[in-house]
């Protein structure tokens, strides 16, 4: 894929070792503004990326660059400035309100006593959170917890920002209402989002970019869409009228039918398919159709085919 000029993330030849342990192997990847998931098993480098970029890991070989700031003791006060970060794990202070938590948070970056207040009321509203912003932290749901993270992280208006399982936990009314926010942030300020998650509906679902992380290695940076694309051309059809005379003349012209248990066939083609054809067989056929749209592979299995390809050495 092409990339713009100016990357949000530019990595060259980043490595970093843990004694002989080495979780980040000689990566080379440039990130592209927007909103981006961050993909990868158990142990695959994560957590490790994102402590380089933040200076809270140092690097044992190469160079990074973050908003145009290579990672280096003396930009690490300007790049916390304009990053965000809401970590999987909790990190409250006990015994205070969530309102305080999230005005303390906002006095570390800087704002004074007062403004930092109404700018943490600010943030609780736009995350939702109500009455219960007043009750000690200790007292909170997970999805609570969740929300007072996220309002921690954006209360400095950052131009980036980082979420580690962000809707983990959260019920589905709660995750939709989550990734509603981050979609918020992006089109209207313009902010860059990475989100490291194992719910890749999440990422199917809100994110202009993928990056895949195994190993220690990012083999794949690429648009959503140009990952989803399937390799022939395959539709998702719905039709009314007889389904298996249908199928079976997409049989006869080398299409592979399959039906879905709520009745949608998908046509997968190893030459040419157009949509031209799909209604030339209805009439054939005489059936009718509802509905014809571009076949799309799931990010599930973009995710298993690119960590099988590159376990089996195939990249």
């Amino acid at each position: 894929m092409s990339v713009p000029a100016e990357s949000l993330i530019s990595l060259q030849n980043v490595t970093k070792r843990y004694g002989k342990f080495l979780a980040l192997n000689d990566i080379t990847a440039e990130i592209p503004t927007g909103v981006i998931g961050l993909l990868g098993p158990n142990g695959a480098g994560k957590s490790t990326l994102i402590k380089t970029l933040l200076g809270l890991a140092a690097l044992t070989e190469g160079q990074a660059r973050i908003l145009g700031y290579e990672v280096t003791p003396s930009n690490f006060q300007t790049i916390r400035s304009n990053v965000g970060y809401m970590p999987e794990d909790d990190c409250f202070i006990e015994g205070i309100a969530g309102v305080e938590m999230v005005q303390f948070a906002a006095q570390l970056t800087g704002y004074p006593p007062l403004h930092s207040l109404q700018r943490a009321h600010e943030v609780l509203d736009f995350c939702g959170t109500g009455q219960e912003r007043y009750r000690q932290i200790e007292t909170y749901s997970t999805g609570m917890r969740q929300k007072l993270k996220f309002a921690q992280a954006i209360v400095h208006s950052p131009k980036f920002l980082i979420l580690d399982e962000p809707t983990s936990g959260l019920d589905p009314e709660e995750r939709m209402a989550m990734l509603r926010r981050i979609e918020m942030l992006g089109e209207r300020t313009g902010m860059s989002v990475m989100i490291c998650t194992h719910i890749l509906k999440d990422v199917q679902q809100i994110c202009d970019y993928a990056a895949v992380l195994v190993d220690g290695t990012i083999p794949v940076v690429d648009t959503v869409e140009n990952l989803r694309r399937p390799l022939s051309p395959s539709y998702q059809v719905r039709i009314t009228g007889n389904a298996e005379q249908f199928m079976q003349l997409a049989r006869e012209n080398n299409v592979v039918p399959s039906v879905s248990p709520v009745g949608v066939i998908t046509l997968e083609a190893q030459g040419g398919l157009t949509e031209e054809d799909i209604w030339q067989w209805a009439f054939d056929t005489s059936a009718g159709v509802q509905s014809i749209v571009p076949a799309k592979v799931s990010m599930e299995d973009v995710f298993i085919q690119v960590v099988q390809e590159m376990q089996h050495g195939y990249q």
